[in-house]
């Protein structure tokens, strides 16, 4: 798909330097750069500044807030020539105390008395379409990588504490030697077509009138397109023939990577299974561009920013080539 890149997360270029990640002397080295910078988060918030349109809050390594860091400094590489860190903000409490997420999407923002600029922390499904793509990739790897470090702190061999090693980007069991590595978790997302209309589907929590493409993990000893076609069948009763691959998008909520596939549907008639989704339906290019307008209340499509919205706006310009 030639417009693969231009989905959210979709890779900025970013210089992930991974050769330096074993190199503990040039990594001290990048520490004591007063060039290198560091990215803030708490408890997966991003520090950002901005309101309309943010941009990632890049500290000095001598900032007095990272002083309260916990955990690995994760290096993300370089950025604009200079090293940048990540670290982890968790421990502080406002003095507001935490949120109680209200809704579907978790829109309140806290800051830290020693950020003076107003920086915030802020949810990244909030801001998904406010980040420019080069901070959308950074503020995906850095989410990721401290959601894998918080729920992989111990050996899956042998249950031992392990230990952030490679600049954070590995993990090793000092009792048995096991090296372990940052997870993702790959989930065919598919838009489903027959003919005019495409197959949607909605799953119980969703705001109400949202709807969405299907998707499902891929399980082990699975294609991407065997997941498509089990996948649609599973939650759907809709058999798929034909599958092409469109596009990927990391999803960092917590550790995925979504695979976007075109897929032809070969029969109709929609039978669900209430336990993977609430309903499904087909809609056709015309109520689903009303609904792109905001003319439709009854349909509302996945949210700006994320991959399934791509897939669908593209097929209404026809550009999944």
């Amino acid at each position: 798909m030639r417009h693969a890149q231009e989905v959210t997360f979709g890779g900025s270029g970013l210089d992930r330097a991974a050769e330096i990640r074993k190199d503990v002397p040039a990594l001290a080295a990048l520490a004591g750069d007063a060039r290198s910078r560091c990215v803030a988060l708490w408890r997966g918030k991003l520090l950002v500044s901005g309101s309309d349109t943010r941009a990632i809050a890049r500290l000095p390594l001598d900032h007095p807030l990272l002083a309260e860091a916990a955990g690995p400094q994760i290096f993300l590489g370089r950025d604009a020539g200079a090293a940048l860190f990540a670290r982890d903000l968790s421990a502080w409490e406002p003095d507001a105390g935490t949120p109680e997420v209200q809704g579907f999407t978790d829109r309140s923002e806290q800051h830290h008395p020693l950020c003076t600029d107003g920086a915030r922390f802020a949810e990244l499904r909030a801001m998904l379409t406010q980040l420019g793509p080069r901070d959308a990739e950074i503020a995906a790897t850095a989410r990721a990588m401290f959601a894998w470090h918080d729920s992989h702190g111990f050996c899956a061999r042998c249950g031992a504490a392990s230990e952030p090693v490679m600049a954070g980007w590995q993990r090793t069991c000092p009792a048995c030697g096991t090296h372990h590595f940052p997870r993702t978790d790959p989930v065919a997302i598919m838009l489903v077509t027959r003919g005019n209309s495409c197959l949607l589907g909605r799953s119980p929590g969703w705001p109400e009138g949202m709807f969405s493409c299907l998707a499902g993990f891929v399980e082990p000893g699975e294609t991407i397109e065997a997941a498509v076609r089990r996948e649609t069948y599973e939650e759907s009763g809709i058999r798929v023939g034909a599958v092409r691959y469109l596009c990927s998008q990391p999803w960092p909520f917590p550790a995925s990577l979504m695979l976007g596939c075109h897929g032809l549907a070969e029969t109709d008639d929609i039978v669900i299974d209430p336990i993977e989704i609430e309903t499904a339906r087909w809609v056709t290019r015309e109520d689903l561009t009303r609904a792109f307008a905001g003319e439709d209340p009854a349909l509302f499509p996945a949210r700006k920013g994320s991959i399934a919205h791509f897939l669908l706006s593209n097929w209404l310009a026809d550009r999944l080539d």
